[in-house]
């Protein structure tokens, strides 16, 4: 099991953090994972590179898994309550029955408006002085009353009933590197809440540092790449010809079986209608 160097910290929010605890396997672990299953032969970091890409882009998810990443999170309990969403993970929070929770809570620098077209979402700045000062008067006497019910020998796991979701909790999150590409390619869309984006790209900033290669061909294929579907794929084959688009691709350094992949993703043969 690797430690992380440092134990590197990345302030997030206000008082949030994320803190990579420690790592198992790197991009070399991915390939020697795959060699199980494609036999031996890579040996430089060009093709170390070229078989990881190979895998990402095909989807054999198999050999990412074999690299772990565990991290502190110091967060709102309304980023956690979306965190937690992704089940695939091993997690351990803090426990408001067994501990007193502290004062500590989320207060935004700027408020967002109710978003027209998206309704789980937001848009724009909002400078609002009444509601900040109303937040700061929930946040008092809610943990004024935590503090009253605590005195009058109510128990933890009730008192904190009062308290609202804008309270930071911390927790310890184990996750493998494919399932992790997947939390990311979620929570780094424009579309995710702004908060779990600040959060989501701090672990993108870590694992992008201890598995660079594997982290190019995500970028490259996921992160940065579409999916198409039947009737997009039609409207492109109606705008482009078969060497039209192979002369795009070899422009843009594609070639050999790679180049081939790309052209059939657009113009395959026997394509059902």
């Amino acid at each position: 099991m690797g430690h992380a160097e440092a134990y590197l910290e990345i302030a997030v929010l206000d008082k949030g953090f994320v803190r990579l605890v420690e790592v198992m396997g790197s991009d070399a672990s991915i390939v020697q994972a795959a060699r199980v299953s494609y036999g031996p032969g890579t040996k430089t970091v060009r093709e170390d590179a070229a078989l990881i890409d190979y895998l990402m882009r095909h989807r054999h998810t198999s050999p990412f898994e074999m690299v772990e990443f565990k991290f502190h999170v110091k967060a709102p309990i309304f980023v956690v309550r979306q965190w937690f969403r992704h089940r695939t993970a091993s997690v351990n929070e803090i426990s408001g029955r067994y501990s007193v929770l502290k004062e500590e809570f989320y207060e935004p620098q700027a408020w967002r408006k109710q978003a027209r077209r998206n309704k789980q979402g937001s848009e724009g700045k909002l400078s609002d002085e009444e509601a900040s000062l109303l937040l700061k008067g929930v946040e008092r006497e809610a943990y004024q009353a935590y503090q009253t019910l605590l005195e009058k020998g109510i128990a933890r796991e009730m008192a904190r009933m009062v308290l609202p979701l804008n309270l930071y909790t911390e927790f310890y999150w184990k996750q493998d590197l494919h399932n992790l590409f997947h939390f990311l390619a979620l929570r780094l869309d424009p579309h995710a809440q702004w908060e779990i984006r600040q959060y989501a790209k701090a672990i993108a900033e870590i694992v992008k540092a201890h598995v660079p290669l594997a982290w190019q061909s995500f970028e490259e294929h996921v992160l940065k790449g579409a999916h198409l579907s039947r009737t997009e794929l039609k409207a492109l084959q109606g705008l482009l010809t078969p060497e039209l688009y192979e002369k795009a691709l070899k422009e843009l350094g594609l070639s050999g079986s790679r180049l081939q992949e790309a052209l059939e993703k657009i113009f395959t043969p026997g394509l059902p209608d």
